[in-house]
């Protein structure tokens, strides 16, 4: 774009904030030091102040006074031509900009005039002002942290300690982190890369424990993804650790650089979903919809921190092509809310800490109707289930059949709406199950949710044309729909933009929590009516 700007002399003003930030710098230990990725500007500004180069600088002055004018003229003109090639502007004015720089960024009486004078100018080149500034100026607690409060809740101002409550449960994000940690200890191939997000994706965790094995590559997704394919190239165990909005920057990569090779890149998509206060530009709702088109991957996406451990461990044993393995920004439930909403049976109430690899392209089923313990056994931690029905006089009619297909998160949501539903109305009977993977789709627990049930709805924390539409698309190809005894729903995040807000209250303007679920059930089983558009426009 700058190389356009000066072929074009076109008149603009481009201003170079250099705070020697990346987007998340947390001096994480990997290959390459403790430092942010790209560190010319960094090394050019301490250049200039270093001694070396003032005293050569001082001596030259000194030197130059000694010989005639015009050879002072000269001199002077190559001094400023050595500033220009230690601070960048030579750079920059080979590109055919006016530089100006460095120049302080918090002095506001210096830097108003400046800007007054460049926006007055009658120049039509294009210019770069180059300030010097420092994240968090003037707050203590914002400058020594240069990898958190670039946007906070509410903190206290003496101390700049955030208020948040005490998590239940790990999040998400440590334990992907040390689940990798796990596959690394016991495979030397298995590598982490993060595109300036290692706080963010666990790869700070991971670069704790393996400094060598931790390669933070700058703000460049793009890079981060042919980065990988290369290593696999070389039979290393790439995990490219990526926020799922920012891939979307890395989507030629996919596509060229791994998908058509069939490179086994594992693509790590932390944030999937709703993010909260991160606002629009961060939520992750599209990487299902951009990816699952792309042939060669297989995309899964867990419902619970034990899913979670497991899928690590089955990225990490998968060498037959790329995997995505998307997970959402939050904690996870407990040992409590595993055992009792979702059935698992754990060894002495505890989680277990290791994860154990899943067959590729199986679901499972959670919740037969009467509940989760109906299957007959509890969930085994590596979550397999058995498949045995439901008992009971539910379910009579197939339209009071009910099956919830949900993908990722929305699990507990689905069990939630299963249960109210059931405790609501005596005659439906409510089948709840996991797909785990979105790519290859489970046929065969969708063609038995077809063949037993009246009503699919499909749940996911994704956008039109992810999960929901792959579903449907195999059920009308397999002819499921055409006798017209099956109806289909699939719930996703609807075509808007949602700003910052908690997570609760976004899912709950998308229409993704347990009672937007039971309220679609129970339409679809006709047992609500459902007002006419005119008569809600009366």
């Amino acid at each position: 774009a700058m190389n356009n700007a000066g072929y074009l002399s076109s008149r603009m003003i481009v201003v170079l904030n250099d705070n020697g930030q990346v987007s998340l710098p947390t001096g994480t230990q990997s290959a390459g030091g403790v430092k942010p990725a790209s560190q010319l500007s960094a090394y050019t500004s301490n250049l200039l102040v270093s001694k070396p180069f003032q005293d050569f600088r001082d001596f030259a002055k000194s030197f130059n006074r000694l010989l005639p004018e015009n050879v002072q003229d000269v001199n002077k003109r190559i001094d400023e031509y050595a500033r220009g090639v230690v601070t960048g502007g030579t750079l920059f004015e080979e590109l055919g900009f006016f530089y100006v720089g460095p120049i302080d960024g918090h002095d506001l009486e210096n830097m108003v005039p400046i800007l007054e004078k460049l926006r007055d100018s009658d120049s039509n080149k294009p210019v770069l002002l180059h300030i010097k500034t420092n994240k968090g100026q003037g707050y203590a607690p914002a400058l020594a942290a240069s990898d958190r409060m670039h946007g906070v809740g509410k903190f206290d101002i003496a101390t700049g300690i955030q208020q948040k409550g005490k998590a239940a449960a790990p999040s998400f994000t440590s334990i992907f982190a040390n689940s990798l940690i796990d596959a690394a200890t016991e495979d030397r191939a298995v590598v982490g890369i993060t595109a300036a997000m290692p706080g963010g994706t666990g790869m700070d965790i991971f670069g704790r424990r393996f400094p060598k094995r931790t390669f933070d590559v700058g703000i460049a997704e793009q890079h981060a993804v042919t980065f990988a394919a290369g290593m696999a190239c070389e039979g290393l165990k790439p995990f490219c650790c990526i926020y799922s909005t920012f891939m979307q920057r890395g989507y030629d990569q996919v596509v060229h650089d791994v998908a058509i090779q069939n490179l086994p890149v594992r693509m790590i998509l932390d944030r999937a979903g709703v993010v909260g206060n991160d606002g629009p530009t961060h939520h992750g709702c599209y990487d299902l919809a951009y990816l699952g088109c792309i042939p060669n991957l297989t995309i899964m996406s867990p419902s619970d921190e034990i899913e979670l451990r497991n899928m690590v461990a089955t990225c990490a044993g998968f060498d037959d092509g790329p995997t995505v393995l998307r997970y959402p920004r939050g904690v996870g439930y407990g040992a409590d809310k595993l055992q009792n909403l979702f059935g698992y049976d754990l060894e002495d109430g505890e989680i277990p800490t290791k994860g154990v690899p899943l067959e590729i392209g199986k679901g499972r089923i959670i919740r037969r109707p009467g509940g989760v313990h109906a299957l007959g056994e509890d969930i085994a931690a590596n979550g397999s289930s058995d498949s045995k029905l439901g008992s009971g006089g539910r379910g009579a009619k197939r339209e009071d059949r009910v099956a919830i297909l949900s993908l990722g998160t929305r699990l507990s949501e689905s069990l939630i709406a299963a249960n109210e539903v059931e405790e609501m109305d005596p005659d439906i009977a409510v089948t709840v199950a996991d797909a785990r993977f979105m790519k290859p789709l489970d046929v065969d627990l969708i063609r038995e949710l077809a063949k037993d049930n009246g009503i699919i709805i499909t749940v996911e924390e994704g956008s039109i044309g992810g999960f929901g539409d792959h579903v449907l698309h195999f059920l009308s190809l397999d002819g499921a729909l055409d006798n017209g005894d099956l109806k289909f729903r699939p719930m996703v995040l609807p075509d808007a933009y949602f700003e910052a807000a908690t997570q609760y209250e976004q899912y709950e303007m998308a229409g993704l929590n347990s009672h937007h679920i039971r309220g679609t059930v129970l339409r679809l089983a006709e047992k609500v009516e459902v007002p006419e558009l005119a008569e809600l426009e009366k």
